[in-house]
């Protein structure tokens, strides 16, 4: 091969590189939570809400609340949105002190299925 050809070869991956998928990820993904991840609290939250980068299918969208001992502590209500269809949240009733652990598993509108865990703790208040 020519050095020449070898230069247009590798203008051309180049140009596919430049050219393609503007996303270099895919599918939904958390962009942001309350309470955050591993968030330290002083006051149970009474809603526990999640956002994405992507819309989510609401039928195919849940997220739960478990405490320490493996115990669903949420309220069931889950929600997309209504008004932001990128918010997935469920109630939750008083918690006490304690570390609880947010599942969640959605599946956004380019179809894949995304699935996570995080902790969060709520201090004793002094």
């Amino acid at each position: 091969m020519t050095r020449t050809r070898f230069w247009w070869i590798g203008a051309c991956l180049a140009a596919l590189l430049l050219l393609g998928p503007t996303s270099g990820w895919p599918h939904a993904y958390l962009v942001k939570s309350a309470p955050a991840r591993r968030a330290v609290l002083l006051r149970a939250p009474t809603r526990v809400q999640l956002w994405f980068n992507e819309r989510l299918e609401p039928r195919f969208s849940r997220v739960s609340v478990w405490d320490r001992e493996g115990k669903q502590v949420d309220s069931g209500d889950v929600q997309v949105g209504p008004d932001e269809l990128i918010r997935l949240s469920v109630g939750v009733p008083p918690l006490a002190p304690g570390t609880y652990t947010v599942k969640f598993r959605v599946l956004s509108v380019d179809g894949h299925v995304v699935e996570d865990q995080f902790p969060f703790t709520i201090r004793e208040s002094q």
